[in-house]
């Protein structure tokens, strides 16, 4: 069991950065590859970017290439999302996911955070 906790969200300026971690509980984060995902209201969520439990590949959403990345820190069973030159249409819900897998699709993740709010402003 992995339980996700994700905290770092807010309201940011165009061009601004902002940088999301999620904290895991359970011993065995270390092996779990993690995610983010977002989602804006009425629509799917959606792959942001993910890593392997041993960091040694990532994988991230071509709409935030260059923009987003994505690290982990096991010692303290915690994963960042650092965004920088955020755009109105990063706004959303932002979710940490869990997988044995490295997660790129919603329906493969085991586990889910509630998900912390992210709001560009224009």
């Amino acid at each position: 069991q992995v339980q996700l906790v994700e905290s770092g969200g807010g309201l940011v300026q165009v061009g601004g950065s902002l940088r999301l971690s999620c904290a895991a509980s359970g011993r065995t984060f270390s092996t779990y590859a993690m995610g983010w995902f977002r989602q804006i209201p009425r629509k799917e969520r959606e792959f942001v970017a993910s890593i392997t439990w041993n960091r040694l590949s990532t994988s991230i959403a071509n709409s935030v290439k260059g923009r987003f990345t994505i690290s982990r820190d096991n010692a303290k069973n915690t994963i960042y999302l650092q965004m920088n030159s955020l755009k109105p249409e990063d706004t959303a819900v932002y979710y940490c996911a869990a997988d044995k897998a490295l997660p790129t699709t919603p329906s493969q993740v085991d586990y889910w955070g509630q998900g912390t709010q992210v709001t560009v402003s224009s």
